[in-house]
């Protein structure tokens, strides 16, 4: 241990939870049939007017593992392109079940990002719905031959609306599913990779984050003793309201908390403010996991303060820092307040957490979570732990941490020292443990929860045949935290670009998150001493233009309110 025990941050423990604790790790077939085997008439999922119970969501991922079994080209892994739905557990699990790896693919991302994600992880087959944009795109890659098998899941199945039309010479989901249930699983490592994860790439396109079946359980099992802390005798099982899209770990993790305890999780396809107000209400719902941009929505609904919400006794926010103002209006609203974290793709995502159960650090990103431990290195030497108070980088290492990215060793062997993953962000730890997030080595944008990388922004926009330089970088959103700006320079004699044309033009290259909010036109761009493009230079230029003239109230860079931070 780089510390040595006891850690700073075990005196801010709530009792009754040690750092220390024994958190189980196993593969994702077993955590999921313990819970179906305790569970069996509980309610699992509740997805529209349908309720899964245990035993039934059991016996249909045992007869999706079957299935998968029986497809020769499944053996390579298969991709998920799938929005929230009882689908995407259902081939979740039955591929974990039966020990095939699995990638993750964005609905938002844009054609050429899944077609690398196919390609760098070698993926043949893909599981998707039968909506025409889903359906339409992975029509268009595999008739690249970069998809070998389709399989097409069907809305209407659990009271959605038709979708569009299957092609016949696709596979049904429930063609899939027509295998008897696997009676005994084959052995799986929970070693071996599970998941490929990607996330973006500061200097290029996406990797992918290679999470075991130990790394996904034994985040979820963090989680879910980090929240016993709320529990009291007799408690009933958690409601958890899940609306943030299963394709981000964030979501993914959260479900796997939820259905490895047992809870129910009241899943819908998307957030809406309305429902989601409902849902808590109606079910008595116990948790909602959301980014800032949810809970500020529901903060400004009309009937907010006549809503009971009183049954939220684990209310979360994550994916970028969450307004103070907003976190204090909930607190009166509900009684108990929005706690979050800071975690990473490459932790899955566990990080550190606040403590419910006593006072937390204004701005703080909250203190390392059981098991995980933290620590603060030199920016110049990453084997240096720095002194409490002292500004560098964070590292990190645990049983959920990644075992590093598919097919890039280089990167990997800068990424870990010493057994602790770099993570690449700034920041300090305070004498009692709690960690603050103050910059990012990393050149990233949260916006509205995602990770936005401004290289392949950029890279994309150099594309354009009118364009001459260019730099983006992240401004203050008040809805979405950032967003990104591009700032251009045109090559002489070139028409003027707006921004609508521009995006017209990157709507075949960047997902509808990695958008630019704002366009700005320059004659030239700053650059540093020996030619460089500056985006510091810039950034102060903008900064300078739209903060007020008085630095007394200006916040400081990297300054966060509210708990940051999933990514």
């Amino acid at each position: 241990m780089a510390q040595g025990r006891p850690f700073a941050w075990e005196a801010s423990y709530p009792p009754g939870i040690a750092w220390d604790a024994p958190i189980a790790t196993t593969t994702l077939g077993e955590h999921l049939a313990r819970s179906v085997a305790r569970n069996p008439d509980r309610p699992a999922l509740l997805y529209r007017d349908s309720t899964i119970t245990y035993a039934a969501l059991g016996e249909v991922v045992r007869r999706c593992a079957a299935g998968l079994l029986a497809l020769p080209e499944a053996e390579g892994g298969i991709g998920l392109f799938l929005p929230n739905t009882p689908w995407h557990s259902i081939a979740f699990f039955g591929a974990a079940t039966a020990g095939i790896r699995m990638m993750q693919m964005s609905p938002l991302d844009a054609e050429r990002e899944l077609a690398h994600k196919l390609e760098d992880s070698g993926t043949r087959v893909v599981v998707t719905l039968a909506e025409e944009g889903l359906l339409k795109r992975m029509r268009a890659l595999q008739a690249r031959g970069l998809i070998d098998r389709l399989i097409v899941a069907e809305d209407a199945h659990w009271g959605g609306p038709a979708g569009a039309p299957v092609p016949a010479d696709v596979l049904a989901f429930t063609t899939l599913l027509e295998e008897p249930p696997l009676e005994r699983a084959p052995a799986v490592d929970k070693h071996v990779v599970a998941l490929l994860q990607y996330t973006g790439g500061t200097t290029g396109l996406p990797k992918g984050a290679m999470l075991s079946h130990a790394n996904l359980t034994a985040a979820a099992n963090i989680q879910a003793y980090w929240a016993s802390q709320r529990a009291r005798p007799g408690d009933p099982p958690e409601r958890a309201v899940h609306v943030l899209p299963l394709f981000h770990i964030f979501a993914l993790t959260s479900l796997n908390r939820h259905l490895g305890a047992g809870n129910t999780v009241l899943l819908r396809q998307r957030f809406e403010v309305e429902q989601c107000l409902d849902d808590i209400e109606r079910f008595r719902a116990t948790t909602l996991a959301g980014v800032p941009t949810m809970w500020i929505a529901m903060a400004n609904h009309p009937s907010i303060e006549a809503r009971d919400l009183s049954s939220l006794r684990w209310p979360s926010s994550g994916g970028a820092p969450l307004p103070v103002e907003v976190e204090e209006r909930f607190a009166r609203i509900t009684g108990t307040r929005l706690r979050g974290g800071w975690g990473m793709t490459e932790t899955a995502p566990a990080g550190t957490g606040h403590p419910m159960l006593r006072d937390s650090r204004p701005g703080s990103i909250g203190l390392p979570l059981p098991n995980v431990e933290m620590d603060v290195v030199a920016l110049d030497d990453p084997r240096r732990v720095l002194a409490p108070g002292e500004t560098g980088e964070f590292r990190v290492r645990g049983p959920n941490i990644m075992s590093g990215y598919w097919n890039k060793p280089e990167e990997n062997a800068r990424a870990f020292v010493d057994g602790f993953f770099l993570t690449g962000d700034i920041g300090r730890m305070d004498a009692e443990g709690f960690f603050f997030l103050t910059d990012r080595k990393k050149d990233m944008i949260l916006s509205g929860g995602f990770n936005v990388y401004p290289r392949m922004i950029e890279e994309a926009i150099y594309e354009h045949p009118d364009v001459a330089e260019c730099i983006v970088a992240g401004i203050p959103d008040p809805y979405r935290g950032q967003s990104a700006k591009a700032f251009v320079t045109l090559k002489p004699g070139a028409a003027a670009l707006t921004l609508d044309a521009l995006k017209l033009f990157l709507s075949d290259k960047l997902g509808r998150h990695e958008m630019p909010a704002a366009l700005e036109l320059r004659d030239s761009l700053p650059r540093t001493a020996v030619g460089k493009l500056s985006k510091i230079m810039l950034l102060e230029e903008e900064r300078a233009r739209t903060e007020p003239s008085s630095t007394a109230t200006q916040k400081q860079p990297g300054d966060h309110h509210g708990p940051p931070l999933h990514r």
